[in-house]
């Protein structure tokens, strides 16, 4: 079984509960963004990213974006997963966010999970089988 991290932030507290739920399914250890660094991230075969939709559908830029842009480099060769929460859009920033990863050589374990606000049931569930993909 690998070692796997889940590191989230949250604003209203949607991508926090999405983010318990991934590291259920992995029995994963849980870390906000602030708490995430280069070399927490070298410690762990595999990593869960979530970070909801702000602004022009966009990633939180205070604390989410400087640290994965920090742990990047330390992604190459472990599989990564990503889920987020969003109030409007259509969940361009996840997609795009997806993308860029893959153009910089990280490898995805799975198909994202993106929630309209409040996860559901079968958003929490989605969540859990992102965690198990990634384990």
């Amino acid at each position: 079984m690998s070692k796997v991290a889940v590191v989230y932030w949250s604003g209203t507290g949607n991508t926090e509960m999405m983010a318990q739920s991934v590291a259920k399914g992995a029995d994963a250890e849980l870390f906000t963004a602030a708490d995430f660094t280069p070399d927490k991230a070298a410690e762990f075969d595999a990593i869960a990213f979530g970070c909801p939709a702000m602004g022009a559908e966009e990633l939180e830029d205070g604390e989410f974006q400087p640290m994965f842009e920090a742990v990047k480099d330390q992604l190459k060769g472990k599989k990564i997963a990503l889920f987020g929460s969003y109030d409007w859009g259509d969940g361009e920033w996840m997609r795009t966010w997806a993308e860029n990863c893959e153009a910089d050589g990280l490898t995805l374990a799975a198909d994202f999970v993106i929630c309209n606000n409040t996860p559901d049931d079968d958003g929490l569930a989605a969540c859990e089988a992102l965690g198990r993909a990634l384990a």
